[in-house]
């Protein structure tokens, strides 16, 4: 659950977070080319750096500004809100998105400085091939529909882990390395290294990615509804109790809905004490440890 902060401590923690991802991602990226000639194992370390990095950032700001870090994961918020669920809206998504883009260069200079090379060089190493937008658009896609699928059937603190470990995956089966965020891929366009991509390759991956975004939320409302509407068949574990049934709990007053409320809150009511009777008994009987 996000903490209600204004909307500049959000930004930041965008910028922040953002810069954090690139740092780590290229950062890691330079030092396992510099250890290991072998190109396998310096992405098994980078993967594994990175989906590490990951998992504690979103973990770190998720509660300022929900750690999008990707402006196709506000842009699918975004979208979330005007399909009656939360998110963010259209100001707060331009704002989020600038912040994530300047976070994103600013974390691939300083990963460029902390390592003693030239800071600005634009990336010489062009990723063209269709195959390789096809590998974008599934990644993204992916991306999206973890995070709206955990989203919807309410088991949002599984995110952080679950992206860490989608990234960590997909690095390994997209054809593209899954970049799947257009803030990152814009910040790693300077960087000459292993993680760079060259800015001639960035309009094809940047749209390949979009398209992955529509996709995954796509996906999410075919499998489990719209935002406010989510799944119906208690897929998501144990359903709540009813308003009736928790104003009964709790002691507090609730107003009666409809013409059989005062019927639905006697049986709700009978249910409770049934429930209580039954535990009493149990713990009645309980051994006694001497």
């Amino acid at each position: 659950m996000t903490v209600r902060v204004s909307l500049p401590r959000r930004a930041a923690a965008e910028l922040i977070g953002t810069a954090g991802l690139l740092v780590v991602v290229i950062g890691s990226g330079i030092q396992a080319a510099a250890l290991s000639r072998d190109s396998g194992v310096a992405l098994v370390a980078n993967s594994a750096a990175s989906a590490i990095g990951l998992g504690l950032i979103i973990t770190l700001f998720g509660p300022l500004s929900g750690a999008h870090l990707n402006p196709v994961v506000t842009l699918a918020s975004w979208w979330g809100r005007r399909s009656g669920g939360e998110g963010v809206g259209g100001g707060e998504a331009l704002v989020y998105t600038a912040a994530q883009t300047a976070g994103a260069v600013g974390g691939a200079v300083l990963a460029e400085v902390m390592f003693g090379r030239v800071p600005g060089t634009f990336a010489t190493q062009v990723r063209a091939g269709g195959h390789l937008l096809v590998g974008e658009v599934v990644a993204t896609a992916g991306l999206v529909l973890v995070i709206q699928g955990l989203g919807r059937i309410g088991r949002p603190k599984l995110i952080p882990a679950a992206v860490a470990a989608y990234i960590a995956a997909a690095i390994w089966f997209t054809s593209s390395g899954s970049f799947a965020n257009p803030a990152g891929t814009v910040g790693r366009a300077f960087s000459d290294s292993f993680t760079g991509i060259a800015p001639q390759s960035l309009p094809g991956f940047v749209a390949a990615q979009l398209v992955g975004g529509v996709v995954g939320l796509a996906l999410a409302g075919l499998l489990y509804g719209n935002p406010r509407q989510g799944v119906s068949d208690g897929a998501a574990g144990p359903v709540p109790m009813s308003a009736v049934a928790e104003s009964i709990r709790t002691g507090e007053a609730h107003e009666p809905i409809g013409p059989d409320a005062t019927t639905v809150a006697h049986k709700e009511t009978r249910v409770v004490h049934s429930r209580l009777a039954r535990f009493d008994a149990k713990r009645a009987i309980r051994p006694v440890d001497y």
